[in-house]
């Protein structure tokens, strides 16, 4: 008979707790899982999804536009804000019920409240003041957008959490940043009939992307009519007469927006969590600190997710968390495996990309043929829109392995998705060369490549 309370005692409810504490409950652990806000975390409630519905709803005005080309009148339209807003929250509500409904049905104890370590074996609940006691303890609280608060009037901005819940939708916005979340709600709030501006310090947005994708989609994006304003950073922002905000910029004078929105990176969620009195070592950003199995430095106390700060990705989360059960429950010590995974910037046009960018593999790689195409899709032929796709193979020339695919363009994403799977098996550009292609398609032009467009030889194109 356990002398703990628990087997297992899980905080936090995002995708990597919640799939810890599920499929260890099924394998008959005594599990609770507790939670201070939502069940879903970030993803689920303030993040990947419902970022992704109002990137549906952003395209709509291209898409009424496009349609004319195809022969269709389409009258006036309009948009509300709320009431996209209220659509989200039912199916963010509903995603959310599915989480807590599926770790019900493993028999895990579901607590709705905020948890603290005490030490190596008790956690604290705060809503109750109750102590209880677990063998295992796993760490999953995720990340929260950095407030930057060395800026003056920082608490007159908003962060991605708040832009979901916004009152009203602003005439004009201002966001600061150039990563992957600046550079989608740029068009998120673009596409929706708002003035944006993206402000960013460095020299070119998505800083660890390919370098093609990433000027094609800059200059996409200033076609559309977005603003952006690179080595530039934001000195102050104060809030003026007629009820906006007045921002002083570092090399663009002045600025003025209705809501200005700080997206300057997300820190490991570990404030006054109990790590340190638990014995718990974190680096020097409140990351906690683990082994290659996910393990802390308290050998019973785990940590997955966002608040180690190693990928920041649901996908990954939810990766660590059944390595976790394969160490821990199945005596198969497990790994996470980082190689390779894909990824997609949800902007418009869309990113997908997996492997190494052409300056990565430069670095790591003698020599590399480089294949790349940029067309204009289909579509675009008819409904007159000047866009252009982007497709790019890296390839090891001594090899002959695929090492990286990027892709600008409509559907990019889901393309990425299955390049993943073809790069993980270790396919050779010989292989993609093999392979019929499936006309009319944007996707085809993966697999009709068939002369480099140039070569990298030491770091050097030929």
């Amino acid at each position: 008979m356990s002398s703990y309370d628990y087997d297992l005692f899980v905080i936090g409810g995002g995708s990597g707790g919640v799939r810890g504490a599920r499929v260890a409950a099924s394998l008959g652990k005594k599990v609770a899982i507790a939670e201070e806000y939502r069940y879903g975390g970030t993803c689920v409630i303030r993040g990947c999804v419902p970022k992704k519905l109002f990137v549906y709803a952003s395209q709509f005005h291209e898409h009424f536009e496009d349609a004319a080309g195809f022969g269709w009148t389409v009258g006036e339209s309009s948009f509300d804000w709320k009431k996209l807003v209220a659509a989200k929250d039912v199916e963010i509500a509903r995603l959310e019920g599915l989480y807590k409904k599926g770790l019900a049905g493993a028999n895990a104890e579901i607590l709705e409240t905020r948890a603290e370590l005490v030490d190596a074996h008790t956690v604290r609940l705060l809503k109750t003041g109750q102590t209880v006691t677990a063998k295992t303890i796993v760490v999953a609280t995720g990340g929260r957008p950095n407030p930057h608060a060395a800026l003056p009037g920082h608490e007159l901005c908003i962060s991605s959490n708040e832009a979901f819940h916004l009152e009203e939708l602003p005439k004009s916005i201002v966001i600061a940043g150039g990563g992957y979340i600046a550079v989608e709600f740029a068009n998120i709030f673009h596409g929706l009939g708002v003035e944006t501006t993206l402000i960013y310090r460095g020299a070119e947005i998505l800083s660890r992307f390919d370098e093609d994708l990433r000027r094609g989609l800059h200059e996409a994006m200033v076609a559309k009519g977005i603003r952006i304003l690179c080595h530039d950073m934001l000195q102050k922002v104060s809030k003026g007469e007629d009820g906006g905000l007045i921002l002083e910029t570092l090399n663009s004078g002045t600025l003025q927006a209705g809501v200005v929105m700080l997206a300057l990176g997300r820190d490991p969620n570990t404030e006054g969590l109990g790590l340190e009195a638990a014995g718990v070592a974190v680096d020097e950003r409140g990351a906690v600190i683990v082994d290659e199995y996910s393990r802390t430095n308290v050998e019973n106390i785990y940590a997955l997710g966002d608040v180690t700060n190693r990928v920041q990705l649901t996908p990954v989360a939810i990766h660590e968390a059944m390595c976790f059960i394969e160490t821990e429950y199945k005596n198969n010590p497990t790994r996470p495996d980082y190689e390779l995974i894909p990824t997609a910037v949800f902007s418009q046009p869309e990113i997908g990309t997996v492997g190494l960018s052409e300056e990565e593999a430069g670095k790591r790689y003698g020599e590399l043929e480089v294949y790349r195409a940029q067309f204009r899709p289909l579509k675009a032929t008819l409904s007159g829109r000047a866009e252009r796709m982007i497709m790019k193979l890296i390839v090891d020339a001594a090899s002959r392995k695929v090492v990286g695919a990027h892709i600008l363009g409509h559907d990019a994403g889901e393309m990425a998705q299955l390049l993943g799977i073809t790069l993980k098996a270790g396919c050779t550009k010989d292989d993609f060369d093999r392979t019929m292609a499936l006309h009319p398609t944007a996707a085809e032009e993966l697999v009709t490549m068939y002369a480099p467009s140039y070569r990298i030889r030491d770091g050097k194109r030929l």
